[in-house]
């Protein structure tokens, strides 16, 4: 059975998460705090992890950027009362997957879970995802989220690694921004396939020689994209 870890310090939501949780299949086990929550993880192994931004003993951010620090690449939904944009990015840079702005609609919750355990399923497709990725002078470690280029460190956004890493293992072949959304976003929660363009603009800057003239990742207009080393 899928197991979620829902780490919420107010009550009342807390047990609407849980039950709501339970309802559609899911085993849950919850925590009121970050350090709680943390150790939690640690022994259960969940599946994932919905995760509230202000929490005692270790904020949600702080839970984040330690659970992404040690490695672990448990999927995380973010839960925030926060409207600024800027937290959110925050959040999202420090390792989350994905958030939800409170009062959030049971249904969209549902849908994003479903979303997100979706995608960090193996493959049904017989493609492996590799670890690691070199071209031209890049050099791409997806299991620490780390890049580089010509040995200097490369400041890529988790969408940014996911678009490379689902683009890599299909090296020739065209990917349609329909494909990259569902891979990375979800259908039932992605934003405009203009989301992707932005996205493949911002890899090209980091990791092209010439971004106005990619080399290795290519456009096919009308279509998507395709990946050549």
């Amino acid at each position: 059975m899928t197991t979620v870890l829902a780490i919420e310090d107010d009550p009342a939501i807390l047990r609407g998460l849980s039950d709501n949780l339970r309802f559609e299949g899911y085993e849950v086990i919850t925590a009121t705090d970050g350090e709680s929550g943390y150790r939690m993880q640690q022994e259960c192994k969940p599946d994932l992890i919905l995760l509230d931004l202000m929490l005692p003993r270790m904020s949600g951010l702080e839970f984040c950027r330690k659970l992404r620090g040690e490695g672990i690449q448990t999927p995380v939904l973010m839960l925030t009362a926060r409207s600024e944009e800027a937290d959110r990015v925050l959040g999202l840079d420090l390792g989350a997957d994905d958030y939800v702005a409170k009062p959030f609609s049971v249904r969209e919750l549902m849908a994003r879970v479903r979303a997100l355990l979706r995608r960090s399923q193996p493959r049904a497709d017989g493609k492996t995802l590799p670890d690691e990725l070199r071209f031209d002078a890049a050099e791409i470690d997806f299991r620490s989220y780390e890049a580089r280029r010509d040995g200097a460190p490369v400041d890529m956004t988790r969408k940014e690694f996911a678009i490379l890493r689902f683009l890599a293992p299909r090296a020739g072949e065209v990917v349609t921004r329909d494909d990259l959304l569902n891979e990375v976003w979800g259908y039932d929660s992605y934003p405009s396939s203009r989301t992707v363009d932005n996205h493949v603009a911002g890899l090209r800057s980091k990791l092209e020689r010439d971004a106005s003239q990619p080399e290795h990742i290519r456009t096919v207009h009308g279509v998507g994209y395709k990946f050549v080393p």
